[in-house]
């Protein structure tokens, strides 16, 4: 089958996701200019460079209430959010705060998660989580939309100025990514575990 995304396809909901994938979430913890606390999962998540560290994520649709959500107006306004790493044993959690709740709502109370205060930024960690990217705005960028509205389609990539790593998780000078479990998104409403890994060593070119 080929065909082209702008025409006439069968797949309905969209068919990028179940194409792209496994995809990590960023489970973004982010508080308004009010003070109030906000917690949602990203599936447009990713790292984009090593110095300075530095991720992307993007949100795709609007509030249901109208205006930008929760997470992209509160990163504007205080240039601040924290990624926390989703993993099996939260599954449910990051699926619940999920819902498009109104502007007032916290998420860690409605959904039942606990806070961990962070080091250096003023939004919440996910106090179970292993890791927590305490991060800055660098940059926002408009994506192409269809949409009537123009400012659907965000990009918020940001540097990331704090990491905090559960202890248990290190050893020897190396973080153990795999005995986290950590969970990410495929198409649909289907989810992956990593739950294995193999090695491969990078090649070098030989000068002769």
């Amino acid at each position: 089958m080929f065909f082209e995304p702008n025409k006439n396809h069968p797949f309905t909901p969209n068919f990028l996701s179940a194409l792209i994938f496994p995809r990590p979430i960023g489970w973004i913890s982010s508080i308004s200019k009010n003070g109030v606390p906000n917690l949602s999962p990203y599936s447009f998540f990713n790292a984009i460079s090593y110095i300075p560290p530095q991720i992307m994520f993007a949100a795709t649709a609007n509030h249901s209430d109208g205006g930008l959500k929760d997470t992209i107006r509160n990163i504007l306004d205080t240039r601040e959010f924290v990624v926390n790493l989703a993993i099996k044993k939260l599954k449910n959690e990051v699926n619940e705060t999920s819902i498009d709740a109104p502007h007032d709502i916290d998420e860690f109370n409605f959904c039942k998660i606990k806070k961990r205060k962070s080091k250096i930024v003023k939004p919440p960690s996910v106090a179970d989580s292993p890791i927590n990217l305490e991060c800055k705005l660098i940059r926002k960028i408009n994506l192409k939309t269809k949409s009537k509205n123009k400012n659907q389609n965000k990009m918020i990539i940001g540097e990331v100025i704090g990491v905090r790593i559960e202890n248990r998780y290190i050893k020897n000078g190396r973080i153990n990514s795999l005995m986290m479990k950590a969970i990410s998104r495929m198409g649909y409403s289907e989810y992956s575990e990593v739950d294995s890994k193999f090695l491969m060593t990078r090649p070098k070119w030989i000068k002769l």
